[in-house]
Parts: structure tokens; sequence; C-alpha cells
């Protein structure tokens, strides 16, 4: 900025990407800063002793009212330390020049490098090497501008800040002629910061590579995502398939019992047990189920959800919390004697560990915590640890 050294830039520009550069062999590899010249922003330069709003703006180049303006000063009173913003603009706004033969095109939704290489008869490399800040063969942002090159090919880079079109030539040891010939320059000193320098012969190559590479990655993680969706499919169907096995099983098992009375609404019977429902659907028994599956050692129940659970039995609390046997929430109460009560699945438990409950008293809600396949009560009826037909106690 005018040979002066720039404390902090704060600006509405790019910053500038450092783009690796192949020439052919036998020539070395070169490195340019690529990218758009800065239009507009601000130097934060901060009061120094002796200094004046004046002599600042004169230093920088500008009119002493735009920083007074830009950094809210009243007047031109100074304090050392104090921030100020200087301005700075560029000193000519216009588009960057490109070279003959070099159209810029505007990309639209579905184009590919591929196949904009095909429509306008390129290699992929040809538009790599017009277009060295790509990212991506594959993914072209809509609306971005990408360089085809319909005349020479070559190396598309802008002509960096201080250096002119022969130093940029020599650094890749092309002929200043040749390269004013391919960029339809007559006098190389026409050429400003920013504008677009064709470099015929030279080819991105390392660019290029990297960017196949990167597609063949991405392919890949393609693929492998892809992979690991189909097996989860194929997971969940499995999963889905043994459920409706099991639940064909239980319904095959309910049909295979005896015919007894489903919906039985009881009372309390002084001196035994009561039902822990009031109204409820008896779906398995107690004893050997199958070949194949656990000793039922109490009663299933099916109730609505939340239908309430009440104590069979006057007792004490002892168990009241989560199972990790499959119970889920359920309850213990111990009537004395050696005899407990199991209430299991619910979806609430309404009495605490230690508790004394009254036969008939709400101890908990019907759900299906633990192993269970659908809304219901587990009942146990266990004397001296010993699980017993729950129906041998009840009225």
């Amino acid at each position: 900025m005018r040979g002066l050294g720039i404390l902090c830039l704060v600006c509405s520009g790019l910053a500038l990407a450092k783009l690796p550069i192949l020439s052919p062999l036998p020539l070395p590899e070169a490195t340019l800063e690529v990218g758009p010249p800065v239009r507009k922003g601000w130097v934060l330069y901060h009061v120094k002793p002796g200094d004046t709003l004046a002599g600042i703006a004169a230093r920088f180049g500008v009119d002493p009212r735009h920083i007074q303006w830009s950094s809210g000063l009243k007047d031109d009173r100074l304090q050392v330390g104090q921030e100020l913003r200087i301005p700075l603009v560029a000193e000519e706004a216009r588009e960057p020049r490109l070279p003959p033969g070099v159209e810029a095109y505007r990309v639209r939704p579905g184009d590919t490098l591929a196949s904009l290489a095909q429509r306008y008869g390129l290699s992929p490399l040809d538009l790599v090497s017009a277009n060295p800040s790509l990212e991506s063969l594959d993914r072209l942002v809509a609306g971005s501008v990408i360089y085809i090159p319909k005349g020479a090919k070559g190396l598309l880079v802008a002509l960096p800040e201080g250096e002119t079109l022969v130093d940029l030539a020599a650094r890749f040891g092309l002929s200043p002629l040749a390269v004013a010939r391919a960029n339809g320059v007559k006098d190389p000193t026409e050429l400003k910061a920013g504008d677009l320098v064709l470099l015929p012969g030279i080819q991105a190559k390392t660019t290029y590579q990297r960017l196949l590479a990167k597609q063949e990655e991405e392919r890949r993680a393609r693929l492998e995502a892809e992979r690991r969706r189909q097996e989860e499919l194929r997971r969940l169907a499995e999963e889905r398939r043994r459920q409706e096995a099991l639940r064909q099983a239980q319904r095959r098992q309910v049909q295979a019992q005896p015919s007894r009375p489903q919906v039985r609404r009881v009372s309390y019977q002084e001196g035994g047990m009561r039902w822990p429902l009031s109204d409820f659907r008896i779906t398995t028994y107690f004893g050997q189920r199958g070949a194949f599956q656990r000793f039922h050692t109490g009663i299933d129940l099916a109730a609505p959800y939340g239908t309430p659970i009440v104590a069979a039995k006057a007792g004490q609390v002892e168990v009241a919390g989560w199972s990790a046997f499959g119970y889920g929430f359920h309850v213990v109460l111990d009537h004395g004697g050696g005899v407990e009560t199991l209430y299991a699945h619910m979806s609430r438990i309404a009495v605490r560990a230690g508790q004394w409950v009254e036969a008939g008293q709400v101890i908990g809600y019907v759900g299906s915590t633990g192993w269970s396949t659908g809304p219901h009560l587990h009942f146990e009826v266990r004397v001296g640890g010993v699980a017993r037909n729950p129906l041998s106690y009840l009225p």
C-alpha cells in the first residue's frame, strides 16, 4: 500500500490462497499466490507521540476528513494510543483482464468438470490448468465462474502484485514474447496486478493429481457409507422378522391353551389373596410353556397401559425398583411366613421399599418395561423362595 507497512488490514476482499503449480519437465515446480486483488479496506493505526491527523493522512495518501469520518472523530485532535481507521481504496476498480480465447463460464446446476470438458472438447487437465484453484473434480458450485480456454491451452494465473509479465514468464522458463503473444499483449507493462495471464504449455499436473486422489477418496467414502446403510437395512429387516416370528409364536401359544374365562371381575375374599387387577385377560399361565421356552414362574394378566395394580395381600414392600433380570419396574411384597408376591413390568411404581401396604392398596401401574412385548402384569407367588402357581392362592 504505497510502500508503507500495514499494521492490520480489515477488508471486504478474499485472502490470497497458495496453489501448487507444476511446470512441464524438466522445468522445476513453481508456486504462485493466486487470488483477487483487494478492493477496499482500512488500516488500523494507533497514534504515536508527535502524530497529527494531517501528517498521518499525508503518509497514507488519503484525505484527512476521510480518516476523521471513518474513525468517528469530532475534530482533528488526537491522543497517543488512539486507534484510527484509515480508509484505503483500490486505485482502479475494473474487472481483471482475460486473455483472448479464454471464456468466463457461469456454472449451472448439474455441471461437472467432466461434462464441461466434453462439451468444449477439452481434457480435464486443460480445465484444471485454467482453473488451478478448483477444490473438486465432481462438485462445482452453481453460479461460480469457470474459465474455458478455447484457444491456446496452459496455466491461467493472476498477475501478482509488484510483478510484470516478464517476471512471470521468467519464473516458468518461458519466452516473454511467447507469453505476450498468447495473451494478446503488445506492451507487457500494460497488465495490472490481478489480470489473468495464460502461460502456454504449462499444466497444473500436481493440482490435477491431488484432485484425482481426492475424487477417489470421496468415491470410496461413498461406497463405504452405502455398504453400512445396506447392512443397517438388513439388520433392521432381520429384527422385524424376528419380532414377527416371536409374536406369531405367542399367538399360537395362546390359541393352544385350554379355553378358560378370559375376562374376570373379582372381589376381595377375607383371609386369602385378591386379584391384583380388577379387569384383565390371562394370556400366559404358570408352568412349562413349550419345549424351547423357559418355565413360566407366574401368570400374565393383560390390561390397558396405566391400569392400577393393587397389593394381593397386606404386607411390607421388600423391593421397589428396576430389575436386571427382565422384570423391568417391579415390586416385591413380604407377607410374612415366607410368602412373597411379585408384580412386574410396571410403567410406574407407587410405593417405596420398607413401606407397609394394605390389601387392595395401589402399588403401581400396568406397563411394558423389561422383557415384555405389550402392556401386562406378570404376577408371582413365592413360598420359601420357590415360585408357586398363583391360581392356587387366588379366588
